[in-house]
């Protein structure tokens, strides 16, 4: 008995090895598909900061107003936040195949209408639709990610779509200036039809993951659908105009932030009741995933903020054109893309809440070196905090993505990927309106300061008029009047500086206080194989 039990059974041990190993191979009509969805979101993710470089060129083109032009960057971020959350019940109904080949070849149609438009209302109906169609790839892509690879190729895979999600909103000021400066605006939109035509027929033929489940329109969700887009859509408008328009006191903007209370108690109750809610959220019951969701959204605010913030010091404080603004800021991509591989590396050798930690105590250190910010700084002075920034991000968002996607039932994950992209978008939305909120608030306050000490009758500010004053009278100008216009403008010059320097410091706290968040997750098990796609 005992002979033969232990010959018949020694294949049977054996079995799983081979099995494990078989299931941890990279199928590679799997991993072709998913670069080229990969590719698709970096498209999706680029637009956005490659044509608001490009705005004012844009609005000479289609002789557009200044509060009209906004609303082409607004509008389609509008649109992208709804499509957002909505693509992962879209994803399950149609597939991953229809819903990716449906949003990038939607999104190449809609980039070639944008650069046809003749006026500012086409240009908002194609930039809305562009958005809404195209926000369907950013969230499909991390789903496949977590579902068509074992668990063991994380490090690998992770890395990619952390690279892209970072490093596309970062190079975008530098792609648009290259593109504005050297052809004309209609090529940021051009640009995206070739590869956008190839990622669409790489996607038909090549994505094969899942099924279609029709049965689940039988009990669709319309009033969910509606309040989700009234509490998205509407709060989204807020944040973008709010800091602009000083929020309650322009109307259209306290009507939007009613509309987004009001749509938020709809959407959530019927997230709670329905049947088949439009959204899935007890994916926030999982530890990992909220604390991961939390993380992600402060990182919004360090991806977008940051990439807002030194544009704005360039620009108007250093006179830069869009193109060096792009060439200064693209010590953050090289960062980034030096540290994705290492970062990835590093998940199988250190704790990734460990990397986190490390991550945001790094943004902590840059922006806090940048709140000592001058008019004089330059490339050099820049270089420091950019360096901090582009290895933080990259140190965070790999490990953020593992442990808050990578412990989630295959079944979930198309719906937690679409929420969980959704916080990173929302932070950054949150994050522009209160940094340009402080701005404005830290501008007045420093104006004001300034204005005294430069007064009439202070003798360091006497003193400085005379010199300034006899400077234009050489040229034959109307000295007097030249040198106070001067003098006035190096104030609002330096109260921007001193008012910048005041959100570096607020950032500062932001990203130390997160530091708290890291130790709350659980560590994933890397063995595994694929979470399935059916």
């Amino acid at each position: 008995m005992s002979s033969t039990s232990v010959t018949a059974s020694a294949p049977r041990a054996a079995a799983p090895p081979r099995a494990q190993a078989a299931a941890e191979r990279l199928d590679r009509r799997k991993l072709a598909a998913f670069i080229f969805m990969v590719f698709g979101m970096f498209m999706a993710i680029l637009d956005i900061q490659i044509v608001s470089a490009s705005l004012s060129e844009i609005q000479a083109g289609l002789s557009a107003s200044q509060d009209e032009i906004t609303w082409v960057q607004t509008s389609y971020l509008i649109a992208e936040v709804i499509m957002i959350p909505l693509s992962g019940f879209l994803s399950r109904v149609l597939s991953t195949r229809v819903i990716f080949f449906i949003s990038s070849a939607g999104f190449t149609l809609m980039s070639f209408f944008c650069s046809r438009a003749s006026s500012i209302d086409e240009m908002i109906v194609w930039r809305a639709l562009q958005g809404f169609i195209g926000g369907g790839m950013i969230p499909t892509v991390f789903a496949s990610a977590y579902t068509i690879f074992p668990r063991s190729k994380m490090p690998l895979v992770a890395p990619i779509i952390g690279l892209v999600a970072t490093l596309a909103p970062t190079i975008g000021p530098t792609v648009g200036g290259l593109l504005t400066d050297w052809y004309s605006w209609h090529w940021l939109f051009l640009v995206n039809i070739p590869p956008g035509i190839i990622v669409s027929i790489a996607a038909w033929f090549l994505i094969d993951f899942d099924e279609p489940d029709y049965s689940l329109l039988e009990n669709f969700d319309w009033t969910g659908l509606i309040s989700m887009a009234a509490f998205l859509g509407a709060l989204e408008y807020a944040l973008e105009e709010g800091p602009s328009k000083d929020w309650l006191e322009y109307q259209p903007v306290a009507n939007a932030i009613v509309i987004s209370a009001i749509g938020g108690i709809v959407f959530f109750w019927r997230a709670f009741t329905a049947r088949q809610p439009i959204v899935d959220l007890s994916a926030f019951r999982d530890r990992n995933f909220w604390t991961g969701s939390m993380l992600s959204f402060v990182l919004g605010i360090g991806l977008y903020g940051l990439t807002y913030i030194y544009p704005v010091y360039l620009a108007s404080v250093r006179g830069y054109t869009p193109l060096m603004i792009g060439q200064t800021m693209f010590v953050t991509g090289a960062c980034m893309f030096i540290c994705a591989p290492i970062s990835g590396r590093l998940m199988t050798k250190v704790d990734p809440r460990l990397m986190i930690a490390i991550g945001f105590v790094g943004f902590a250190i840059g922006t806090w070196q940048a709140s000592y910010i001058t008019v004089d700084w330059d490339f050099w002075e820049l270089l420091v905090p950019q360096i901090f920034r582009g290895f933080s991000l990259m140190l965070c968002m790999v490990p953020i993505n593992n442990l808050a996607l990578g412990t989630m039932p295959p079944q979930k994950m198309k719906n937690a990927s679409g929420l969980f992209n959704l916080t990173r978008n929302l932070g950054g939305a949150f994050g522009l309106a209160g940094i340009n909120t402080l701005l404005d608030k830290r501008m007045d306050l420093h104006i004001e300061r300034l204005h005294e000490a430069v007064s009439w009758g202070h003798k360091a500010a006497d003193e400085t008029l005379a010199k300034m004053t006899a400077a234009f009278a050489s040229r034959g100008s109307d000295a007097a009047l030249a040198a106070t216009k001067e003098m006035t403008l190096m104030a609002r010059r330096q109260a921007e500086v001193m008012a910048l320097g005041d959100v570096f410091l607020a950032l500062t706290v932001i990203f130390v206080a997160l530091v708290v968040l890291a130790p709350i997750m659980r560590r994933p098990q890397m063995a595994g194989g694929p979470g399935g796609g059916h």
